[in-house]
């Protein structure tokens, strides 16, 4: 590396962030860009590590540690030490489609497992990213790249998420034409609809779609494929197909909880889509959304789409804010079982949470409860919830929750939001398409292939894999493109 040196010089440093207690006034993103100086800094704390473990992307106790796109992390971590961003961005390039999505909504499991991070915080991987594809498109350097040349085949990719995006866009490298399918009114998946505005600005991703429209990507809105698009002439319109769906069906792990069926239990994407989609449409004028104003509200799961559902309620003005989760508060260090380079399962305040501590001083969460039951008025609505500690005991050589006695307690609650992660795929195209499935529902087929049983249709991302992270995503709808343009072609150059 430029610096050998470095990560005994400079300590790691992020950029500042709009204050807590201010961004929560208005849905921008609330992140401020560092300055060239202290990005080199950053990048000069990159190690001349003897085996780099950050763009690895193994999986690890079955979570990813390292980079599942296998960004050449060191190498462009050295050109922005040197002042090479030009460079970096044709690195940064070679291995992700959407560095600016990456850069902004990953979690970052190649931090996780930088090997600096075994005894000092780790490099700042994920800022260096983002400064990098914001630099490049503000420099102009980042333009539409249209294939040379056609090779007259068809492809139709259904779903316009992460995995659909990054697997229309290599088939368009190779020269297809490709059609993207949307149902929504936007093309973009969860990354439009899914992750709130102030996360990532939905301009950020019009930006990049408009960029492989213009490359020549066709675009299809308000077509749900099976249903108003019938899945048999998908097949004889296009010479492949790859299904890019999600996994967009939400569990409900209170189905038999007594109040289930109360006004003001709503599952987290209701609460987000339509969130965005009315401050889109109108700057939240049309009132056509969930609003958690003046509400006590209790978000009950953790993970990226609970925190979310606790920026989006503080932003609506929500009159006090709980969130639940039945697991116990993490440790504050690695544990025993978790050691490096492990994606490294600690307690940290994400940026929801910080900011209901900035408005209420305190942590929003509570850990290791379970919700028994939801208590209504007389005309239906939901104005409670009864919740209990929990305790984590082995039960046959597995942990079990087990309620604690004496430990009941009654909270105010006008909205609950249902943030449980996801049972799978929507199965009506699937079933349609005579697709297989996986015992966990999902399109059958195996990674590294992507091919179903179906010959010339091909599954990637959340709907082959299941709910997981938008660089997995991106992964597979990479690989996708590679095997269905190997499938047509006979032989292929993407990577």
């Amino acid at each position: 590396m430029g610096k050998p040196t470095g990560f005994l010089e400079f300590p790691r440093e992020l950029p500042l962030a709009v204050a807590p207690a201010e961004r929560i006034s208005n849905w921008q993103e609330f992140h401020e860009h560092a300055d060239e100086t202290m990005l080199r800094k950053q990048g000069a704390r990159c190690m001349d590590c003897g085996v780099p473990f950050c763009h690895t992307g193994a999986l690890i106790a079955g979570m990813a540690a390292g980079c599942p796109i296998n960004n050449l992390i060191p190498e462009w971590n050295d050109l922005v030490y040197r002042g090479l961003w030009r460079e970096a961005i044709d690195r940064l390039h070679k291995t992700n489609n959407f560095p600016e999505f990456t850069g902004r909504v990953c979690p970052a499991p190649c931090e996780g497992s930088c090997v600096l991070g075994l005894n000092e915080p780790a490099v700042t991987i994920k800022t260096i990213e983002c400064a990098i594809v914001d630099k490049a498109f503000e420099e102009g350097w980042v333009v539409p790249e249209p294939p040379a040349k056609r090779t007259g085949k068809k492809v139709a990719v259904v779903g316009s998420g992460p995995a659909g995006l990054a697997c229309a866009a290599q088939l368009n490298k190779a020269g297809h034409l490709v059609t993207v399918f949307e149902r929504a009114d936007r093309i973009g998946g969860l990354l439009m609809y899914g992750i709130p505005n102030m996360k990532l600005d939905k301009r950020t991703v019009q930006r990049r779609v408009d960029l492989l429209a213009a490359e020549g990507v066709t675009f299809v809105t308000n077509t749900e494929v099976g249903k108003n698009y019938p899945a048999e002439k998908l097949k004889s319109d296009f010479n492949a197909v790859v299904l890019c769906g999600g996994a967009t069906r939400p569990n409900d792990f209170f189905t038999k909880t007594e109040g289930r069926n109360l006004k003001g239990i709503h599952f987290a994407m209701e609460f987000l889509h339509g969130n965005t989609k009315s401050l889109l449409d109108s700057n939240h004028a049309d009132g056509t959304y969930l609003s958690a104003k003046g509400k006590d509200v209790i978000v009950i799961g953790g993970g990226d789409t609970g925190t979310d559902c606790v920026g989006t309620s503080l932003r609506h003005g929500c009159k006090s804010l709980m969130q639940l989760e039945i697991v116990p508060m993490p440790p504050l260090q690695r544990a025993p079982d978790n050691p490096w380079p492990q994606w490294p399962k600690t307690y940290k305040l994400d940026y929801g949470q910080e900011e209901a501590q900035a408005l209420w001083g305190e942590d929003p969460r509570k850990y290791a409860v379970q919700t028994t039951k939801f208590l209504g008025d007389d005309a239906g609505n939901l104005k409670a919830i009864e919740m209990v500690q929990v305790e984590w005991v082995k039960d046959n050589g597995r942990s079990a929750p087990r309620n604690i006695a004496g430990s009941e307690k009654v909270v105010p609650a006008q909205l609950v939001l249902l943030a449980l992660g996801f049972s799978g795929p929507e199965n009506q195209l699937i079933d349609q398409l005579g697709v297989e499935k996986d015992p966990r529902s999902n399109a059958k087929a195996e990674h590294g292939k992507f091919n179903t049983n179906v010959a010339g249709v091909f599954a990637a991302g959340d709907m082959r894999r299941g709910q997981s992270l938008v660089v997995w995503a991106i992964n597979e709808g990479r690989g996708a493109a590679r095997e269905c343009d190997r499938w047509l072609m006979g032989e292929t150059n993407l990577p």
